[in-house]
């Protein structure tokens, strides 16, 4: 998209941030990893070491600012329009009772989703060490799916009404189609 800060881009009249931040507006506390431009109030924000370090990275920063009880963290791209409090909740209630350590949507072609998606926080601070480990100490760089490997994920297809909640907006033309939908 030419430099443009994805998350801030209006869909519906509403930043995609927002949309997302909305989905899990009873979480306590939501935080957001990245630059603190347009973050509501009340959310907090850090940012990757080093700043642009990849999701892994920006995974680290969110869980350090966790209470050591927190069981359960959302991982939400910030370019999710479409995500609502009822698929975050799906997400919930498919990881409750499972032994998996994660749960995320998996799209139409059958890619997991895997920044659309709930886990386990112990899972993940063990999977961020194991791969500190393996990258000498640091995780700049780290994909997600070098962060997830390993982790029993349990995948799921969206069966709600509306939209799919994982439609991520990489181009003008998502942009496009998700204001169609949100109309």
């Amino acid at each position: 998209m030419g430099g443009v800060d994805k998350p801030a881009r209006p869909v519906g009249g509403r930043p995609m941030l927002h949309r997302v931040l909305a989905a899990v507006a009873d979480a306590e506390p939501r935080i957001v990893v990245g630059p603190a431009d347009a973050v509501p109030e009340g959310v907090w924000v850090t940012r990757e070491d080093p700043s642009g370090g990849g999701p892994a990275a920006a995974t680290a920063a969110g869980l350090a600012l966790l209470d050591p009880g927190t069981t359960t963290v959302a991982l939400l791209a910030g370019d999710l329009p479409l995500l609502t409090a009822e698929a975050v909740a799906d997400l919930l209630r498919q990881l409750s009772g499972s032994p998996a350590d994660g749960v995320c949507y998996l799209d139409d072609d059958g890619r997991r989703q895997q920044l659309c998606g709930v886990w386990r926080v112990a899972a993940l601070r063990g999977a961020l060490d194991r791969l500190a480990g393996e990258r000498g100490g640091t995780l700049d760089g780290a994909s997600m799916r070098a962060l997830l490997a390993g982790l029993t994920v349990r995948e799921v297809a969206w069966a709600g009404t509306g939209p799919p909640p994982w439609l991520d907006c990489d181009t003008d033309e998502d942009v496009r189609r998700a204001e169609e939908w949100t109309r």
